[in-house]
């Protein structure tokens, strides 16, 4: 069975093992999957990340973020653009998410990135998933 959608497989793992308090989560790598969990990163929803070259095929391994009390710290994450319905926004309509206490990861011309920083260079692109 293929994928269809390798990027609400990559945020329903991460949902899945926060709910289920696990440290580590693996998946399978891509340049997009990358540039996506390092956006995760650059916003301290997730620990760390490292990519795996030395076994086949290559993975990505991912240390969640918990706070003190041990919840996780992504409240929610939700996949907006998908392979039956993509969804674009202009530089002037770039989503606003939960009142800017999330973020939008937008793939744009100049590469993937968070709302802010579409809003700040002045472009826009395919909306791929809200995160809070």
């Amino acid at each position: 069975m293929t994928m269809t959608d390798p990027i609400a497989d990559l945020i329903i793992r991460i949902k899945n093992a926060g709910m289920a308090k696990h440290r580590l989560v693996e998946i399978p790598y891509s340049r997009v999957k990358a540039e996506f969990v390092r956006i995760l990163k650059e916003n301290r929803m997730i620990a760390d990340y490292r990519v795996l070259t030395d076994r086949f095929p290559v993975q990505i391994r991912i240390l969640l973020r918990y706070t003190r009390d041990e919840n996780h710290v992504i409240k929610g994450m939700k996949r907006v653009s998908k392979p039956g319905l993509r969804v674009y926004a202009g530089k002037r309509k770039i989503p606003m998410v939960r009142n800017g206490l999330g973020f939008a990861i937008v793939s744009t011309p100049a590469g993937i990135m968070t709302d802010r920083d579409c809003r700040r260079i002045g472009v826009g692109g395919e909306v791929m998933a809200y995160v809070w």
